[in-house]
């Protein structure tokens, strides 16, 4: 039996729930807005995302560092063609 892999939106907010604990989370896949741009695939999936984010971890940290910890959170997605990711801090 082949396990079935789940949408990368999927994926990032199961490790975003994982490593930021947040209390509002959204992961929305805008890459079939994206088609025909740099970095876009045949598919029109998982390579444009846009997450929308609030988390206790981020209280006593810059607007830079919260990014940063969202992106270090999903570097592994990046370095595997995650082409773009915008991060809203709700």
């Amino acid at each position: 039996m082949n396990a079935i892999t789940p949408p990368l939106s999927q994926q990032i907010h199961a490790r975003l729930m994982e490593r930021l604990q947040p209390t509002e989370l959204r992961v929305i896949d805008e890459s079939a807005d994206h088609a025909g741009h740099v970095g876009a695939n045949d598919s029109g999936q998982g390579t444009h995302m846009r997450v929308c984010i609030a988390s206790p971890l981020f209280a006593t940290m810059s607007r830079v560092q919260r990014h940063r910890l969202v992106y270090d959170a999903l570097q592994d997605f990046i370095d595997q063609g995650l082409h773009a990711l915008a991060i809203e801090l709700i």
